[in-house]
């Protein structure tokens, strides 16, 4: 099986709603059902008190407060990228579909032809995350640490997070 076989293909989705800064919601165009997208590779912090948050934190050696205060600009910053009603392709490695909460795993593509996943990498405002895997991850851990480097998006008040 080559890697053309790995991936599987959702032609037109509109936006419904950014969750955060790693995730959204869409209305496939043909069925109408709403799904929530959690992005491939990368991981954001969260806005709100959880159990990831205080993972986070113990982590990271980072107040939740601050780390709050960042998961509010990369949720900013993705509502920059995308917005409601915006048409976007979701695509999917077909061994990889969803995660442990039902979440659909995926990449967007916007209009344009870029991929929402590598933006908000590429802009520091998430990192790549290897607890999901997918196949570009290695170009995400790249392109984290070229944002990290130049103090790009989050990484202007953290060395990580």
């Amino acid at each position: 099986m080559g890697a053309k076989d790995q991936i599987l293909r959702k032609i037109s989705s509109e936006v419904v709603k950014v969750v955060d800064g790693d995730g959204l919601i869409v209305r496939n165009n043909l069925t109408k059902v709403e799904e929530e997208i959690r992005l491939y590779g990368i991981d954001a912090p969260e806005l709100t008190r959880c159990r990831k948050l205080k993972q986070d934190e113990s982590e990271t050696q980072i107040a939740g407060a601050l780390l709050m205060k960042m998961a509010y600009e990369s949720y900013d910053f993705m509502r920059s990228i995308v917005k409601p009603g915006d048409q976007v392709n979701i695509i999917q490695e077909r061994n990889n579909l969803s995660d442990k909460y039902g979440r659909t795993l995926a990449y967007v593509e916007l209009q344009d032809g870029s991929i929402l996943n590598e933006i908000m990498v590429a802009a520091g405002y998430a990192k790549a995350y290897n607890k999901i895997l997918c196949s570009e991850l290695p170009k995400y851990q790249q392109l984290s640490l070229s944002a990290k480097t130049n103090k790009k998006g989050l990484y202007l008040y953290v060395d990580q997070f």
